[in-house]
């Protein structure tokens, strides 16, 4: 036993449940708390920042953590205390560079944008929110400038969301990604779209919710450590290892806007609850990276959740849970609609070949506006613009452009979008490595059985929690760093196949 470690693991738990006590407060406001407990709710949060800021930065933590390296590097560097201490430095360096003040004010100025955002939406009223949207970019920009040897504006947002990486190094890869999607997205649109006739058809709430939950339990999502709410804009949440919750919106004019938001929930969750139980507490239980992160939810949702075997398992069921309305419809039919390949407004709704736009869109005018090369009276022109020149549709409102996605009204504008596409593109690379150790993979889908994968993802990704910084577990699983390679080849076996490219 060392007695300093023990101190040090003390110390990080009360962190951590600061932490948590305020995602749990977060979660209620986007699930259930009225309108009028805003304000209230902002400042609650910002207390709890507060103090878990004051104790992340406490000179005495910063001491045992320097105490502790010599004792670090006498244990095995796959250990779990040699990677929780080097992660705790790592933090409690990064931790320095931001006043506890300003971290209290940045949660009580996104509570209140948040929910400006919520009433701002369906009404179409960007003025309104436009002031909160303001403080929120002058809230990033401020954020950025407590790191001034940053390359660019942007850097410290990236790292905190995908440690290690910077806005050159995704300006390259999307650059390379863009390259080769370009050329598919033409050869599919060149063609009539899919008819996609039958998931939008009248689907109960009810019976929605129900099969939702069916297939996420069935591909591994523990309710007895989570649950399943309703919210605006779907996420996931975690508490601890034991409690991961997801939440959902239903649509139901629109079978598959809820059943893959619940998938892709499901892969974010399933991932946290696989951490190992013994980094329980600590800040290395959770997922590494946005971008490892999306991976999983991506996997689940689009490798598995629109793959052919998968439905050879469901489409039975589907039909029973919403009588009449498939009887018609032949399981090829069904697998076109699900993966119908057409520009569309909503980044969400987007299919697999075009998605990696929207995030492109996002991350180009999000750089824009940190460099102030654009003001945000003119972003929702400049989102229009876009959208007619990279997807040819242009949004006839506000509420289906740049008021769609909650993460610059619920957060700050920059980091948050990149780790969309870095996880389009890590699910392929990881996927290629799952079916090279088990062939068997697809034919076990198809039998509705998902426990080789789910136990591959484990063993491999999800155990180890944030004990290795994403580029070190990408190399690890893997072999490489992180190639387009394996995403692109996934893209034109499956498309080329329904589309007969």
């Amino acid at each position: 036993m060392n007695p300093q470690l023990d101190e040090l693991k003390t110390r990080l738990r009360d962190i951590a449940s600061l932490h948590n006590a305020a995602a749990l407060l977060n979660w209620d406001q986007l699930t259930g708390m009225p309108p009028g407990g805003a304000e209230a709710r902002g400042f609650q949060q910002a207390v709890l920042a507060r103090i878990a800021t004051e104790k992340s930065v406490d000179p005495a933590l910063g001491r045992l953590i320097d105490d502790l390296l010599p004792y670090a590097e006498s244990l095995p560097p796959d250990s779990d205390d040699a990677c929780l201490i080097r992660a705790a430095k790592r933090d409690f360096d990064k931790s320095q560079h931001v006043p506890p003040e300003f971290v209290a004010r940045a949660y009580e100025q996104i509570a209140r944008s948040y929910q400006a955002w919520a009433e701002a939406r369906p009404n179409n009223d960007y003025a309104k929110v436009l002031p909160e949207l303001e403080r929120n970019l002058e809230l990033s920009r401020e954020y950025s400038a407590f790191f001034p040897g940053a390359d660019h504006v942007a850097d410290p947002l990236i790292d905190d969301a995908d440690a290690g990486m910077k806005a050159a190094d995704i300006q390259r890869v999307f650059a390379a990604l863009r390259a080769e999607l370009v050329p598919i997205v033409r050869a599919i649109t060149s063609q009539p779209p899919a008819d996609d006739a039958c998931l939008k058809q009248h689907f109960p709430a009810d019976a929605q919710l129900a099969f939702g939950k069916k297939v996420a339990a069935a591909i591994g999502y523990d309710f007895n450590r989570g649950r399943m709410d309703l919210s605006p804009h779907p996420f996931t949440t975690r508490f601890s290892i034991g409690d991961v919750r997801i939440t959902t919106r239903v649509r139901e004019d629109d079978l598959g806007d809820s059943l893959f938001s619940i998938i892709h929930e499901a892969g974010h969750a399933m991932y946290e609850q696989g951490v190992s139980t013994a980094l329980e507490g600590l800040p290395l239980a959770s997922g590494t990276s946005s971008g490892v992160h999306e991976s999983q939810s991506r996997t689940w949702e689009n490798l598995v959740g629109r793959s052919l075997p998968f439905w050879q398992h469901f489409y039975p069921d589907l039909k029973a849970a919403f009588p009449g309305l498939f009887d018609a419809v032949p399981l090829e039919t069904f697998y076109r609609a699900i993966n119908k390949v057409e520009p569309s407004l909503i980044r969400t709704d987007a299919d697999e070949v075009t998605y990696n736009l929207h995030v492109m869109i996002r991350f180009d005018l999000e750089l824009a506006l940190l460099e102030g090369k654009l003001a945000l009276r003119d972003l929702p022109e400049a989102w229009n613009e876009r959208y007619r020149s990279d997807l040819g549709i242009t949004p006839p409102d506000n509420r289906s452009g740049c008021m769609q996605d909650v993460h610059w009204f619920g957060g700050f504008v920059g980091g948050a979008f990149q780790g969309y596409t870095l996880g389009n593109i890590l699910s392929a690379q990881f996927m290629e490595k799952a079916l090279q150790a088990h062939p068997e993979i697809p034919d076990e889908m198809a039998a509705g059985k998902f426990s080789t994968l789910h136990g591959w993802l484990v063993e491999n990704i999800y155990t180890h929690g944030r004990k290795f910084e994403p580029t070190e577990l990408v190399r690890r699983v893997t072999g490489s760093d992180i190639q387009i390679a394996p995403y692109i080849r996934y893209l034109k076996n499956k498309y080329g196949a329904i589309y007969s490219l």
